[in-house]
Parts: structure tokens; C-alpha cells; sequence
């Protein structure tokens, strides 16, 4: 049996594994709403995904007096948590990730979601054993930076360059990039396929199963 390319899969939580994208972005627009603020758009609240918290309302609304941003985070927050209990995984999800740790994949998770909200996530969708680790925005440097990745694989004992990261918007091709590791994008998230395409993206799947069935075959 030939040698496996990857040993450790990491994954993006919204847009990726976790079917939030459209509540990420009313919950933005309902804080920026809040505050009396300019709201954005739909295609500019769903670009800033994936980046942690406070970064995200910086880059949605770049020009506001900085006083606006810890209260922006907190109007997110509130609307957030009135729904998250509600949201679901992508269909194949749960598929997916027990075929490949059965297959011997190191498997984490690298999010701009807190330690606090990734946690009632997986306990929500009943993942909390299935991750060999995982690493939160607001436990190291925002994504575009290589930290999270650095940082899971020498938690995992693993090769950067044996790492793969799957994920829905350039923040995370770029990451991955930055780390020297491999880069997978998914169609169904925050970010467009002509987004992703000049990330050079190793593949992009239109769904869950179609990445699955990639990762069975060359991962």
C-alpha cells in the first residue's frame, strides 16, 4: 500500500465542517444594526469568516472609532449564542471524519471561532473525541498567520510539510501557505471559487462527500 501524502488534516470549523456562514453574516449585520453603524453587506460581512472576533469587525467596518469594536464583538456574541445551538454540520460530515480517523489520520481544528465557542460546537455536534487537537483565535495569532498550524503540529509530533488544511475561505489557503503546508478549499463556504482559485488550492470540493471521496483517494 503506498505511502499516505498527508499524516495530520486540519480542518476550518464555519463553512467548512459547520453550516453557519449565513447566521455569521446576519449576526454581523445585526451588531453593526445595533449600534446605529453602517451595515454591511452580505458579500463583505461573509469575507471577514474565519478571522477571530475582533479582527473580523475591524476589517467589516475598517473605518469606525476603535471604541466601536469590543461592542461590536459583544452585539455578535449576544445574537450569536441565540442560535448556535440550532446549527447543524454539513451532510457527510460525521462520515467523513470517523472514516478518516479509522484510517489513521491525525485529525484538528484551526478556527477564528474562541475556545469558548469551538467548545460548545463539538459538544453540540457530539465531536468533542474525534479531534486529535485543536487551536482558537483567541489562543494565538488570527489567521492569516502560520501560528495555529505551527502550533498543532508540534503539539501532534507532526511534519508541517505532511500537514494538510481544508477550509472554505482564503484566510485558510493562505495560512497554509504560510506554513508550508498543503492547502484543500471547499466551494460551499464563505469565499468564492474565483477567491480561492489564486490561492493555488491543492483541490476544492463542491461538498462534503466529494472532499471525502479526494482525501480516500490522494491524501
Amino acid at each position: 500500500m503506498p505511502r499516505k501524502q498527508f499524516d495530520l488534516i486540519v480542518f476550518d470549523w464555519d463553512g467548512t465542517l459547520m453550516d453557519s456562514t449565513g447566521t455569521i453574516v446576519k449576526c454581523i449585520q445585526a451588531a453593526a444594526r445595533d449600534l446605529g453603524l453602517p451595515v454591511p453587506d452580505n458579500r463583505a460581512a461573509s469575507y471577514v469568516i474565519g478571522l477571530g472576533l475582533q479582527d473580523a469587525m475591524e476589517a467589516v467596518l475598517p473605518d469606525l472609532d476603535p471604541k466601536y469594536y469590543p461592542r461590536m464583538v459583544e452585539r455578535y456574541r449576544h445574537h450569536y449564542l441565540a442560535q448556535d445551538q440550532e446549527l447543524t454540520l454539513f451532510d457527510g460530515v460525521p462520515e467523513m471524519l470517523a472514516d478518516l480517523s479509522q484510517q489513521g489520520y491525525f485529525l484538528a481544528v484551526a478556527t477564528g471561532k474562541s475556545r469558548v465557542g469551538l467548545n460548545r460546537a463539538l459538544n453540540t455536534a457530539k465531536l468533542l473525541s474525534v479531534f486529535d487537537a485543536t487551536r482558537c483565535a483567541d489562543e494565538t495569532f488570527s489567521k492569516p498567520h502560520p501560528a495555529m498550524l505551527q502550533e498543532l503540529t508540534r503539539e501532534l509530533g507532526q511534519d508541517l510539510k505532511r500537514t494538510v488544511m481544508v477550509g472554505d475561505t482564503t484566510h485558510d489557503l493562505q495560512m497554509a501557505i504560510n506554513a508550508g503546508a498543503g492547502g484543500i478549499g471547499v466551494h460551499y463556504g464563505a469565499h468564492t471559487p474565483e477567491e480561492l482559485k489564486p490561492l493555488n488550492p491543492l483541490f476544492t470540493a463542491d461538498s462534503v462527500p466529494h472532499l471525502h471521496a479526494w482525501l480516500n483517494e490522494h491524501a
